[in-house]
């Protein structure tokens, strides 16, 4: 079944692929990637056999993102306030050449020679020569490793700069960015033949992506559900383009070949809470809860209103005779909220059924009074 499902998910993306590859001549190592959604070398291996069967050439280009600009941290005025902390992160990595392929394959193999002398290490039974040599080993390994880290922070800038608005500060998409950089030292492999930027590239955008999905919501969303309404934020914005107005909501479920209720779900998903106490600008003191209507308590003018109801009920029922005023308030429950039964108010005061109803109903005779219903009348 495992296996039947990959040959269902490597057909899938092979046709993608080759889709991509008629329009554009060719494949690029970033295209491969791309096309991969959780990156796997074996599987990755599978598409390019497949691929390489179909006559398909696969080209590694630079990468698409800008990771050799020299003016980075000026680029960034637009997107952060002056601050010195990011200032300074800035202009240390700059710092840092950028580093070729073959620089990239070098450090790579000093971090894998690291490896292999640190399990050499804890095996044991070495003599200080060797022992020796296998520290110094781990720790060129260790230097390979933050060197190409902090020749790739450039990059993680510049994808980072592209989720901007989604929810998360700017430092933060850095900090993730990062975290998925270190990712992929650890997981790079250069006899693959793919360019560690190009690979990093990959992971970084994963981590960010996750992060968004993790915690620019007060109300979280899994990940495919995120990537579902960015993409259909993108298919509206490309549908108003090109009609020149804002397409219908069933232009848009057409569009994205989704049924109509499933699109209304989705949009009622992507719904973003707002805070009550968020202020309306930065002028004034007023909230945004000050405008939104309190439906569980009554308005002003219903709550003055019912205490005027209220009050004029009391009097009314005070020139009644004190034991029928009594039955009335229990009867229609106007102590305590409790609509006595006749059978209730039987037991209550020691009288039957039947005289309880007579009483109640004498009551209301005198309450029908034009004089005392008049009173009344204008609170209906």
């Amino acid at each position: 079944m495992v296996a039947r499902a990959n040959r269902r998910t490597h057909t899938e993306v092979l046709n993608n692929l080759l889709e991509k590859a008629g329009v554009q001549g060719y494949l690029t190592t970033a295209d491969l990637l791309e096309a991969v959604p959780e990156f796997d070398w074996e599987r990755l291996d599978v598409i390019l056999s497949l691929l390489r069967c179909q006559g398909v050439d696969v080209l590694e280009v630079e990468s698409e993102e800008p990771i050799g600009d020299p003016d980075l941290g000026e680029n960034l005025d637009d997107f952060v306030a002056a601050n010195d902390v990011i200032g300074l992160y800035l202009k240390e990595m700059a710092r840092v050449p950028l580093l070729s392929m073959q620089e990239e394959f070098s450090l790579a193999r000093k971090i894998e020679a690291a490896k292999t002398a640190n399990y050499e290490l804890r095996r044991g039974g070495l003599s200080p020569t060797e022992r020796s040599a296998l520290e110094s080993e781990i720790q060129e390994g260790q230097a390979a490793r933050e060197h190409l880290i902090k020749a790739n922070t450039r990059l993680v800038v510049s994808i980072a700069k592209r989720y901007l608005g989604r929810g998360l500060p700017f430092l933060d998409l850095i900090q993730e960015g990062n975290l998925g950089l270190m990712k992929a030292v650890e997981k790079y492999d250069y006899r693959r033949g793919f360019r560690f930027s190009t690979y990093a590239t990959w992971w970084i955008r994963q981590t960010i992506t996750r992060a968004i999905a993790d915690q620019s919501r007060t109300i979280r969303l899994p990940v495919h559900m995120s990537d579902l309404i960015r993409k259909m934020y993108k298919c509206a914005h490309d549908l108003e383009q090109n009609l020149g107005r804002e397409p219908t909501v069933r232009e848009l479920a057409d569009a994205m070949q989704l049924s109509l209720k499933k699109l209304q779900w989705i949009r009622k998903i992507s719904w973003v809470p707002v805070s009550l106490e968020s202020p309306l600008n930065d002028d004034e003191d007023s909230e945004l809860g000050m405008f939104v209507e309190d439906e569980l308590n009554p308005a002003p003018m219903q709550s003055v209103y019912q205490s005027l109801l209220r009050e004029k009920i009391r009097e009314v029922l005070d020139t009644l005779p004190a034991r029928e005023a009594h039955v009335l308030r229990l009867r229609f429950g106007l102590i305590d909220g409790h609509v006595y039964t006749l059978e209730e108010l039987g037991q209550k005061f020691g009288l039957t059924r039947e005289r309880i109803r007579q009483i109640e109903s004498k009551a209301l005779r005198r309450l029908r009074n034009p004089q005392q219903a008049g009173q009344l009348r204008d609170y209906l």
